[in-house]
């Protein structure tokens, strides 16, 4: 009995966990990059992105609807998270434009969640409106997906701290060395000075 209850538990937790797609890219300079998802109308989707490596870290983002209309658009940006219900059915472009990069290519994570469409979550509220168990696994499920892009951003911002950090540690120890070098040359260059101002020169 107990076998079953579990098994019927996970079931209905694997079957409301939403949709969730990671990825990482590469946009190159005057590039576009856009991804789609068909959903029903009322559908709600998300969007997080972290720029990663690249230049100033920034670039365009927009999403579009299915009618040609802009949804979002936001100019060289480096992180964000914008979530929206689909206001019809169809497919959904999400694109990240780094066509004001001159040379540098950008490295792009983010996620695209996608979550039940409203015929879905009508169909089963309709056999048990009033089951807080299976209301409890989709919290449960929603604060999964959310814990699960959460390390994935802190994840992605270690790793842009770790690369600022032994960049500027790079320059420091640049910037030590030069100036040692300055440092020897200044005093060569004294001594020298001072050797030729107190030398005795003989009159032939």
């Amino acid at each position: 009995m107990f076998a079953y209850k579990f098994g019927v538990l996970l079931i209905s937790f694997v079957f409301f966990i939403q949709t969730s797609y990671g990825y990482f890219i590469t946009v190159d300079a005057h590039a576009e990059e856009c991804f789609y998802d068909k959903v029903e109308s009322g559908t709600k989707m998300g969007l997080m992105f972290e720029i990663s490596e690249g230049g100033f870290l920034d670039i365009d983002v927009k999403i579009i609807g299915p009618d040609g209309k802009i949804i979002y658009q936001g100019e060289r940006e480096t992180s964000g998270k914008y979530t929206f219900a689909a206001h019809m059915a169809g497919v959904y472009s999400y694109c990240f434009s780094n066509k004001m990069s001159t040379m540098t290519p950008k490295v792009v994570m983010f996620n695209m969640d996608v979550g039940e469409s409203p015929k879905e979550i009508d169909d089963t509220q309709g056999k048990d409106d009033h089951n807080k168990l299976q209301d409890m696994i989709k919290e449960l499920a929603t604060s999964l997906t959310g814990v699960k892009h959460e390390q994935e951003y802190m994840s992605v911002r270690d790793r842009i701290h770790r690369n600022i950090n032994e960049s500027t540690n790079s320059r420091v120890v640049m910037w030590s060395f030069f100036e040692a070098l300055v440092l020897v040359a200044m005093t060569m260059g004294q001594v020298y000075y001072l050797k030729r101002f107190f030398e005795v020169r003989r009159v032939v």
